[in-house]
């Protein structure tokens, strides 16, 4: 009889040349010790901590969505604005929320991603030349409580299983 398998830890993948929580996902990882990646095409600071790795991947279309995408397993947390990166986390298991605090679910992406094909097809008419609402405060406090659903979520998961 083997021994039972470890449980991976709980990590974080930020979806980060975009993304205005960095500082909140921070502060969160932190008071749950939780492995926070930060995956973006160019350079950019990160807190000097043990558990903060930044991942410079090459310029390109989608060359972050991939590694994140290859790299998060069940139970992780990915933070992307991103509606087929959120797809393919979903897919892996992972848990998806968008800055906004919008949780991407498995009975919600199709919706989600047929309304981003949609947008694309108005947008490509011209009918909409504007982007998206500021972001505002709102969307911070509403973020910060979808990140710690999600954890606790997972943890309690974790807690059953064993």
């Amino acid at each position: 009889m083997s021994a039972p398998s470890e449980i991976r830890p709980i990590e974080i993948f930020i979806d980060a040349d975009a993304c205005p929580v960095k500082d909140e996902v921070y502060r969160v990882a932190q008071r749950y010790g939780l492995k926070t990646w930060v995956v973006s095409n160019a350079f950019m600071m990160i807190p000097a901590h043990p558990r903060i790795e930044r991942v410079i991947v090459d310029a390109g279309p989608d060359i972050a969505d991939d590694w994140i995408a290859e790299h998060a397993r069940p139970g992780d947390v990915a933070i992307t604005n991103d509606i087929p990166l959120a797809e393919r986390v979903l897919a892996a298991g992972a848990a998806a929320i968008a800055p906004t605090g919008r949780v991407f679910t498995r009975d919600s992406i199709g919706s989600a991603i047929a309304q981003r094909a949609i947008m694309e097809q108005i947008r490509s008419t011209g009918a909409i030349t504007g982007g998206p609402a500021p972001f505002s405060k709102a969307d911070r406090s509403r973020f910060l409580q979808s990140l710690d659903e999600a954890i606790n979520r997972e943890i309690r998961r974790r807690k059953t299983a064993t």
